[in-house]
């Protein structure tokens, strides 16, 4: 991975308390997901795996309904964060949470899962085919016979693909739990070979305007049917496509895919 790449993965998490604040208001995906936990309970008694658990904003609410959770992240202050939120709950949820430093694409933890999510974007960041596809063998390594993978991307959107990088989009100042007050405005540069979106969100504190600060992001760009030829071409068969948490129909309007997905059977 070159290094664009790398910091385009890691920087949008190297500040915890802000992603924190910024994605608070995002519930659906926690419900979608905590319901989805305990109906696999009732069948099962074993953990889910979370791929991209991050500082426990889906785990930590599963585990204070009674699901075990096994999280793998590549992002050291994430997962920092994660047992300093985890210091806070009861011991009986602290002890449901379990969290693996490692790369999604090679991280082998020796077991089976009855269920294994992929949250908010976490495959935005398999950027190449090959990345996939290692990715891929690795839940097929992971998931029961009888189990469900389950996950969520972002639905390309044309006009952010189209938008010129040169000319920043603009968003309503707000308070930065570090930095106080800042204005906000992000560019956008899609690279349309690799179909990589490349985002870049500066923020600029009011009483400083010298300290502006940048955070890059680098998503891959997945469009509903490739998703669905390379999760065919790996192993896998989809059992449900919603979009939205709701259960929705997958239609032009829709932001996001929620697929829920087999192992296929030989």
């Amino acid at each position: 991975m070159d290094h664009e790449l790398r910091v385009g993965a890691l920087a949008h998490f190297e500040d915890p308390t802000y992603y924190t604040q910024t994605y608070a208001p995002r519930v659906a995906d926690v419900l979608h997901y905590v319901e989805l936990a305990q109906k696999t309970m009732k069948r099962a008694r074993g953990p889910v795996l979370e791929y991209g658990i991050g500082n426990g904003r889906i785990a930590i609410p599963m585990a204070r309904v009674g699901v075990r959770v096994v999280g793998v992240d590549h992002s050291r202050p994430m997962l920092a964060d994660l047992a300093r939120r985890l210091r806070e709950e009861r011991p009986e949820v602290r002890a449901r949470v379990e969290a693996r430093f490692g790369d999604m694409r090679s991280k082998a933890l020796g077991r089976r899962f009855d269920l294994v999510i992929a949250p908010f974007n976490v495959l935005l960041h398999l950027y190449t085919r090959r990345d996939v596809e290692r990715f891929l063998a690795r839940v097929r390594s992971h998931l029961s016979p009888r189990g469900r993978f389950v996950m969520d991307l972002s639905v390309p959107v044309p006009e952010d693909l189209a938008r010129d990088p040169n000319v920043p989009l603009g968003a309503p100042p707000f308070r930065h739990p570090t930095a106080g007050v800042v204005r906000y405005q992000e560019r956008f540069d899609y690279d349309r070979v690799r179909q990589i979106l490349f985002v870049t969100m500066e923020l600029t504190p009011k009483k400083s305007p010298k300290d502006t600060f940048v955070v890059p992001l680098a998503q891959r760009q997945f469009h509903p049917q490739e998703w669905e030829a390379l999760l065919h071409y790996n192993g896998f068969e989809i059992e449900r496509l919603y979009g939205d948490f709701a259960g929705g129909k997958l239609d032009n309007d829709s932001d996001v895919m929620v697929v829920h997905a087999r192992k296929k059977k030989r």
